[in-house]
């Protein structure tokens, strides 16, 4: 069973190589979250905050970060094959779109 961790604040929390594959953490608060080398793949992270996560190593393979916001956030190294990106706000600061239909 996926857990349910939608809506759930997880500003700061300790995350480290958590298998969260198929989770739904939409709207999630993952501000400052170590996420380092954790599963998430094909969790929906739609609309998660992502801002300055540590995502190093992370597998995000299928994710859905649709409206997600990673400003600031660690992607080295992180796998985002066929990941959808849709008004998805990126480390950087810019929006992107990719896989999205």
């Amino acid at each position: 069973m996926q857990a349910n961790l939608k809506n759930c604040n997880l500003s700061q929390a300790q995350l480290r190589l958590a298998n969260l594959t198929g989770a739904d953490l939409s709207n999630a608060n993952l501000t400052s979250a170590d996420l380092c080398r954790a599963d998430l793949s094909k969790s929906d992270l739609k609309n998660a905050c992502l801002a300055a996560a540590n995502l190093v190593e992370a597998k995000l393979i299928a994710a859905d970060l649709s409206g997600a916001d990673l400003r600031g956030a660690n992607l080295s190294q992180a796998d985002l094959r066929s990941a959808i990106f849709f008004q998805t706000i990126m480390p950087d600061g810019t929006i992107h779109n990719s896989n999205c239909s």
